[in-house]
């Protein structure tokens, strides 16, 4: 069984020529509602990569946005462990997409900063913890540890970027960033390869977009290209890759092959628009794996 632990947010997602530029105005095309947040998605991602039995621990409001948040993970087999923050709204993001499938994201946490320590659940029978940063830094590092303690496998998607400290990087098995987190990780680092090489976690994997990801398990590098599709919203893209790979390897595949599986999910979770309601099927993977590209 995988757990998730993180945030649940509604997305206010409006379509646009382009992204506005400070002080600008831009006519939007579209406008529409999805469940999201980081936690949400890449729990979402897990169960439908199939395989193992996800849950989710997340932290909601009483109020309405908690709802379609809620449906969306019961639809997707997502077991639901909820924290209650009646004082707080559920968290929210406003997305702007760009005709071009880009996007610009402002989160408001609400009730995801009420996640708290005691809130983790009993941790028998768990082979993965799944984390992010969108909940309090000493919550992800609570629970990091807990986790570490008792033998499950610790994944942080280190997004949106923060500083961590040496102790909570300690309790990470793998590590997942992008280009741009993976800088602030290693402040002062000119190129890349010293960058990846700067980060002390036994498995480091870096998403580079429309490059692909590239790898560091112990002693070993990868390098899995992207699967060529028309963009029509990146929204999700990076979550789908995370709950995707980490689906993969509870169910013993190796890391090429688990790369190459969550790049796949990830490109299909392009190609459709919101969070959630774009993560692919495992089926649909499995038809792009089929014509897709080798990890080397």
């Amino acid at each position: 069984m995988i757990l998730v632990a993180g945030s649940a947010n509604l997305d206010f997602v409006v379509r646009a020529p382009h992204i506005p530029s400070p002080g600008e105005t831009v006519l939007g095309d579209d406008f529409k509602t999805y469940p999201g947040g980081k936690g949400a998605n890449q729990a979402v991602a897990c169960a439908r990569a199939g395989g193992a039995k996800t849950h989710l621990l997340a932290a909601l409001g009483a109020d309405a946005f908690a709802a379609p948040i809620e449906a969306s993970l019961a639809d997707a087999g997502v077991v639901l462990h909820v924290v209650r923050a009646a004082e707080q709204a559920t968290g929210t993001a406003f997305i702007c997409v760009s005709a071009q499938g880009e996007n610009a994201i402002t989160v408001a946490p609400g009730a995801n900063q009420s996640l708290a320590p005691a809130h983790l659940p009993a941790l028998a029978g768990f082979s993965h913890l799944l984390l992010q940063l969108e909940t309090p830094l000493e919550t992800v590092a609570a629970y990091a540890r807990a986790a570490q303690s008792q033998g499950l496998t610790v994944v942080l998607n280190a997004a949106p970027a923060q500083h961590l400290s040496a102790e909570l990087l300690a309790d990470v098995d793998i590590l997942i960033v992008n280009q741009g987190e993976l800088a602030a990780l290693a402040d002062g680092c000119a190129s890349q390869d010293e960058q990846i090489s700067r980060i002390a976690v036994p498995c480091l994997i870096v998403t580079l977009g429309q490059e692909g990801c590239v790898a560091r398990s112990g002693q070993h590098r990868f390098v899995q290209a992207a699967f060529p599709v028309k963009v029509l919203d990146t929204t999700g893209a990076g979550d789908t890759f995370c709950g995707t790979l980490v689906a993969a390897l509870s169910q013993g595949e190796t890391m090429p092959d688990a790369l190459r599986r969550a790049s796949a999910a990830a490109a299909l979770a392009c190609t459709s628009l919101g969070a959630q309601s774009s993560i692919p099927t495992a089926q649909a993977v499995a038809a792009m794996l089929a014509q897709g590209k080798k990890t080397t």
